[in-house]
C-alpha cells in the first residue's frame, strides 16, 4: 500500500483515541521502512503530535512501513503507551538522544532508513526564557546533527516539523499567514525553531538533501502528558505546546482544584485535534513536494479564558455566577513576552487533498472523557506535576509553594461558553475590547 488516500483512517483513530492503550512518547524518533522494496522512512518523534503519527502509520500501514521509534525516555514518557504495539511486526524501539551523532548513525544504518519525520524539539516557551542555552543545543544543535547524519546515510526525504510560532505574533485584524511570510520569532524556543529552519535549507541548498518544512498550529487529545505553557514552566526540555493546558487544566478540574492561567488569558491559540495532525502529516509524506513548506493550519481559534469556560462545561462544573468563576480559574504573572495570537493559512496544504475533520467540541469531548477515566493512572501520580510551578530535576518532577492570585476583573460567560474579561487591554500600545473568539 503506497499510498494513504484510500484507507479511511479517521475513524480508526477516533475510535482508537477512546481506547486505553496508546502510543505516546516524547523526544523521540519513529523510522517506518517499506517493506517490499526495502526502503525505510524515518520519523523523528519526540512530541505529541509524532506519538499519534507513530499509531497511524504503525497500524494503518501494516505491510508497507516498518516503524522504527526512537525516544529518549524523559520523565513524561510512559511504555503504557507503547504497550498495543509491542506485538506489531512493524514496529521497532531505540532508545536514544538525537545531539548524540553516533546513536543518530547508528539506528539510521542499523535499521536502512530513507526517509526522516523529524519533530524532536524542546518547546516549552517558558523554559526558553530562562534556560535559553539547552533549546539551542536540542533544537539546533540536535537539528544539525540528524541533517548531516541524514546527508551521510543518503537520506531520500527529509520532513522537518516546524512550528507557527516562527511567524510571531499576528495581530487580531491580519491576515492569515502564508508560507512566504517573513520569520519573525519572539521568544528563544521560536528562534531555535527558525535557526533550525535555516539549518535544513542550508542542507538542501548545498548537499541537495530532498526536504519538506512543515509549521504546525498546536495539538490537544488523548494520551498528553498534563503540563501546559500556559499555566507551568518546569525546567525541563520537553515539549510543552499550549494544549497540554487541556490534560492538565482537565485533570485540576476533575480533581476538585482550580485552573491558573498566565496574564488574564485573553491570548487565542488554534487547536488542532491530534487525528487530524496525523491526517495532514500523513498527507504530506504521500504527497508533499520537495523543497516546499506546508502550514497545518485550523480553524479553532479560542481563547485561553474560553477554554477554561468550556472545561467547566464539559466536566459539569458550575460556573454561571462570579463567585463560581472565580473559585475554578486564578491567575498569575505572565511570562516576559506573549504573543497574543498565531494564525497560518493552510490553504497549500489542503489543495493536497488534507481537511480538519474533527470539531472542537467533538474533540473536546474525546479527550475530556479519556482524562476523566485513565488520566489520575496513566503516568503514575503525578500530584506534582498539576502545581502551578513545577520544576524538573533529571527525572523528577519537584512541586512547587508559588503563590497565585483570583482574577480582579469581571469575567463574562455567553450562552457558548465564550469568556472575556470585563476590562480593557492593550495590544501594541493599542487600548481595545476584550474579544472571545468563536470556536
Amino acid at each position: 500500500m503506497e499510498g494513504g488516500a484510500s484507507v479511511d483512517w479517521h475513524h480508526k483513530v477516533r475510535t482508537i483515541a477512546r481506547c486505553e492503550e496508546y502510543y505516546d512518547h516524547r523526544r523521540c524518533w519513529l523510522y517506518v521502512s517499506k517493506l517490499k522494496y526495502a526502503e525505510v522512512t524515518t520519523i523523528n518523534s519526540d512530541n505529541y503530535r509524532a506519538c499519534w503519527l507513530v499509531r497511524h502509520l504503525t497500524l494503518t500501514y501494516p505491510n508497507a512501513y516498518n516503524i522504527v521509534s526512537f525516544d529518549k525516555l524523559d520523565y513524561c514518557s510512559s511504555l503504557n503507551n507503547t504497550r498495543v504495539l509491542n506485538d506489531k511486526r512493524n514496529f521497532t524501539f531505540y532508545h536514544g538522544d538525537i545531539t548524540n551523532p553516533s546513536e543518530v548513525m547508528d539506528c539510521l544504518e542499523r535499521h536502512n532508513i530513507d526517509t526522516i519525520f523529524h519533530f524532536a524539539a524542546q518547546s516549552h516557551v517558558d523554559l526558553s526564557f530562562g534556560n535559553s542555552y539547552a533549546f539551542t543545543h536540542t533544537n539546533v544543535y540536535g537539528t544539525h546533527v540528524l541533517l548531516e547524519s541524514a546527508k551521510k546515510v543518503g537520506i531520500k526525504k527529509f520532513i522537518h516539523i516546524s512550528t507557527d510560532e516562527v511567524y510571531g505574533e499576528v495581530r487580531d485584524d491580519a491576515d492569515d499567514l502564508l508560507e512566504t511570510s517573513i520569520l519573525a520569532p519572539t521568544n528563544p524556543y521560536a528562534a531555535s525553531k527558525a535557526a533550525a529552519e535555516m539549518l535544513v535549507h542550508s542542507y538542501q541548498k548545498s548537499f541537495k538533501l530532498p526536504v519538506i518544512i512543515v509549521r504546525s498550529n498546536n495539538v490537544y487529545g488523548p494520551h498528553q502528558y498534563p503540563e501546559s505553557k500556559t499555566s507551568t514552566p518546569p525546567l525541563e526540555p520537553q515539549l510543552l505546546t499550549l494544549l497540554e493546558i487541556i490534560p492538565k487544566f482537565s485533570l485540576l478540574l476533575h480533581r476538585g482544584q482550580p485552573v491558573v492561567l498566565h496574564g488574564d488569558g485573553t491570548p487565542t491559540r488554534r487547536y488542532l485535534f491530534a487525528g487530524d495532525a496525523a491526517d495532514a502529516f500523513d498527507t504530506i509524506l504521500h504527497k508533499g513536494q520537495m523543497d516546499q513548506i506546508y502550514n497545518v493550519g485550523s480553524y479553532d481559534e479560542i481563547s485561553n479564558l474560553t477554554l477554561c469556560s468550556k472545561l467547566l462545561t464539559y466536566l459539569n462544573i458550575p460556573h454561571a455566577t462570579q463567585e463560581e468563576l472565580h473559585k475554578w480559574v486564578k491567575h498569575t504573572i505572565d511570562r516576559p513576552f506573549n504573543d497574543h495570537r498565531y494564525a497560518v493559512d493552510g490553504t497549500k496544504l489542503r489543495q493536497l487533498g488534507w481537511e480538519q475533520k474533527t470539531s472542537f467540541s467533538d474533540g473536546m469531548a474525546i479527550t475530556v472523557d479519556w482524562y476523566k477515566r485513565f488520566g489520575e493512572s496513566w503516568w503514575g501520580d503525578i500530584t506534582k506535576v498539576l502545581t502551578p510551578f513545577p520544576t524538573v530535576a533529571g527525572t523528577d518532577v519537584i512541586a512547587s509553594d508559588e503563590p497565585v492570585e483570583d482574577i480582579q476583573e469581571s469575567m463574562i460567560v455567553d450562552t457558548d461558553d465564550q469568556m472575556t474579561l470585563a476590562k480593557k487591554r492593550k495590544i501594541n500600545g493599542i487600548s481595545v475590547g476584550a474579544q472571545a473568539v468563536k470556536a
